[in-house]
């Protein structure tokens, strides 16, 4: 079982950026996939970004390429969300994903586990 943690949510100045974190317990880490996924109020989760295991392959919605960068640190048991450039479309509850492969997969229903999620709130 593979508990999640998010955090760095606030609120934010449209042209800002912001990092997000992801702190990970319980599983093997190392071993799984990440994905970042966001929920605007009204709309479905969408997702944001994935990172295979290792940190060598990254996927990226095309509406966030170029913007955000999804990255991890397996010795932390961490995945971070650095996003930059933020417009008010950007503000959403961010949530963190586990998968039990290892491939940066979009669908989350090929991902296990979940977490709480972190609210960022950008402001035109």
């Amino acid at each position: 079982q593979v508990h999640l943690v998010e955090s760095g949510g606030r609120l934010v100045q449209a042209g800002d950026s912001l990092r997000l974190s992801c702190a990970a317990s319980g599983g093997a880490f190392s071993n799984s996939a990440m994905g970042w996924f966001r929920q605007a109020p009204g709309k479905e989760r969408e997702f944001v970004a994935g990172i295979n295991w290792s940190g060598g392959s990254t996927l990226y919605a095309d509406s966030m390429k170029g913007r955000f960068t999804i990255s991890r640190d397996n010795a932390k048991n961490t995945v971070y969300l650095q996003m930059n450039s933020l417009t008010p479309e950007d503000t959403a509850v961010y949530y963190c994903a586990a998968s039990v492969g290892t491939y940066p997969y979009t669908s989350p229903q090929l991902y296990q586990y979940w977490g709480q999620g972190t609210q960022v709130t950008v402001s035109s």
